[in-house]
């Protein structure tokens, strides 16, 4: 009997390693699917304030400018006057809030927290034409910056929506 002690130790330090990957692996699943979310909603948000958006004050109907949309999508991902509120999950080592840009080469704003808002389309659009709006995301992940490298996965979301008619 006595060379059965310890054994179960032995077994749990083997099988400690695995099971928390397992649980890091779900984990991490979870926060990708969560971001992926997001951006799809602030994809969606961006897409609907270009289809229907109107300037405040404007006389007319008038619609949001390209920055108006890129702000929105910007905003949706995290708020810009409380930073602790914000919708977006990363575990990048900057604490900037997401950057975003209509240029479709993908500069890089700040590493880790780019948020590139492309939409197409403008005041010279009509009536049931197609407005795209396309929010990539690079999501840092968990475990990797804890050892201290981190990739990245590029996640993006695109919306296209009809434009309306005023109301």
């Amino acid at each position: 009997m006595k060379r059965q002690s310890g054994a179960s130790a032995v077994e749990f330090a083997i099988l400690l390693p695995f099971l928390v990957l397992l649980v890091f692996g779900i984990i991490e699943f979870g926060l990708l699917l969560y971001n992926q979310q997001v951006i799809t909603n602030a994809s969606r948000e961006g897409a609907r304030a270009a289809i229907v958006g109107h300037c405040p004050g404007a006389v007319g109907i008038t619609r949001k400018t390209d920055a108006e949309i890129r702000q929105i999508v910007t905003d949706y991902c995290i708020n810009p006057n409380d930073t602790t509120k914000k919708r977006l999950i990363t575990f990048s080592n900057t604490n900037n809030p997401p950057a975003t840009t209509i240029d479709p080469s993908r500069t890089d704003c700040t590493p880790g927290h780019e948020v590139l808002g492309v939409w197409t389309g403008g005041s010279g659009m009509t009536v049931g034409d197609d407005v795209t709006v396309t929010v990539t995301y690079s999501y840092t992940f968990l475990l990797p910056t804890i050892l201290g490298f981190g990739p990245t996965k590029l996640l993006t979301a695109k919306t296209v929506m009809k434009m309306e008619s005023a109301p």
